[in-house]
């Protein structure tokens, strides 16, 4: 009777301590609570490489911008008068020289006209020869006495007048004879012909376009610029010009720079003149142009993978007094082979910057920085506790 006592005195105590443990985990779950109720947030945690300060480093000492290839001698070729198409003896691609016949039209009515012209200036001088004649023969009248002065007057300005006939009659046909002239199809400018938008046989007016003519030993990129950036350049400095699907950089000259911004943009509009006098590229090829500058000033960067952007503006996310914040941005210059963005604006340089973009963060939430060490140990001490 004695031991089955002992054994029952065993169970009631193994019961008590048992709830007595029960009792002590609800107190650590509830200590786990906020005061409001609430469950509190989880700190987001962040390697010492995920996280890094805006350093001033110096930037690589090119500005480089992109554009598109255009011809500056570019000519259309135009009808001077009226006319049906006859001939065109050129296609696309074909290549022309300054003053080369490209086809005929029908200058029918061209021609009337100087016919016309000419048989209304025979007119004026056969009255001008009646009126130096009758002119002549008053002044010997005159010096007779037959007649009046009146009369020698009024011969004089019968003479004037025909002869003032005659160099208009004059000026005209010479006037229908330029049209007909210029009406000719020769090609103005030495170069290839790019696209034709007439065939034979079409009614033609005058100013309508026949053709276009395209000179390609010269070509310009047009491209544009950062207004901060375009102080640093000027006209005549030498540019490196890779162009799409050609391996080797060709040499350039900056050659204009425009006075004013884009309407509605923050860039500026440049020109670069670049020699093809072998024709090795088209217009509308696109271009890559790269202008080393003369200084090199150290700048506050940031990694690349640090600046988002969202709707037209830029950011990076920051870590201050242990929390995440959205700093609002302003880039400038761009180190492509570092992979460096300048900031001209909105962060300091003792500001923490998450180095690279992650998902769904939100403004506000806390966040700390852990060492490399740290992150391993508790790596290692997770599948132990679980």
């Amino acid at each position: 009777m004695r031991k089955v006592w002992l054994i029952g005195g065993l169970v009631v105590l193994l019961a008590a301590g048992g709830g007595a443990g029960w009792v002590l985990t609800q107190g650590s779950a509830k200590a786990a609570v906020s005061a409001d109720g609430k469950k509190a947030d989880k700190a987001l945690e962040f390697t010492s490489r995920e996280v890094v300060r805006p350093q001033l480093t110096p930037m690589a000492t090119a500005l480089e911008f992109s554009g598109s290839l255009v011809a500056p001698q570019t000519a259309i070729v135009r009808a001077k008068s009226s006319g049906t198409l006859l001939t065109l003896d050129v296609a696309e691609g074909s290549r022309v020289s300054a003053g080369a016949r490209l086809g005929t039209l029908d200058l029918a009515d061209l021609n009337a006209r100087v016919s016309e012209r000419g048989a209304m200036l025979e007119a004026a001088r056969a009255m001008l020869v009646q009126a130096e004649k009758v002119h002549a023969n008053n002044q010997r009248l005159a010096e007779a006495q037959f007649i009046s002065p009146t009369a020698l007057d009024s011969s004089k300005a019968t003479l004037d007048s025909a002869r003032a006939q005659l160099n208009a009659a004059q000026a005209q046909v010479d006037t229908v004879r330029i049209s007909l002239r210029e009406a000719a199809l020769v090609a103005p400018i030495s170069g290839i012909v790019a696209k034709r938008f007439v065939v034979p046989g079409e009614k033609v007016s005058a100013e309508q376009q026949l053709l276009s003519i395209v000179d390609l030993r010269n070509l310009e990129m047009m491209g544009s610029v950062g207004t901060h950036e375009v102080s640093q350049l000027s006209p005549g400095m030498a540019v490196q010009v890779k162009v799409e699907g050609v391996e080797t950089p060709v040499q350039g000259t900056l050659a204009r720079i425009a006075p004013a911004a884009e309407a509605g943009t923050r860039s500026i509009g440049v020109t670069v003149n670049i020699a093809n006098p072998k024709e090795v590229f088209r217009a509308g090829q696109f271009a890559l142009a790269r202008v080393s500058l003369r200084h090199e000033t150290p700048r506050l960067t940031v990694p690349a993978g640090a600046i988002a952007a969202a709707s037209g503006q830029e950011y990076v996310w920051t870590l201050e007094q242990d929390k995440l914040l959205r700093r609002s941005v302003t880039t400038g210059r761009r180190d492509t082979s570092r992979g460096l963005i300048e900031i001209l604006d909105g962060v300091k340089p003792d500001t923490q910057v998450l180095a690279a973009r992650f998902d769904n963060l939100r403004e506000g939430a806390p966040a700390k920085v852990v060492t490399a060490v740290a992150q391993a140990t508790m790596a290692a001490s997770a599948p132990a506790s679980n």
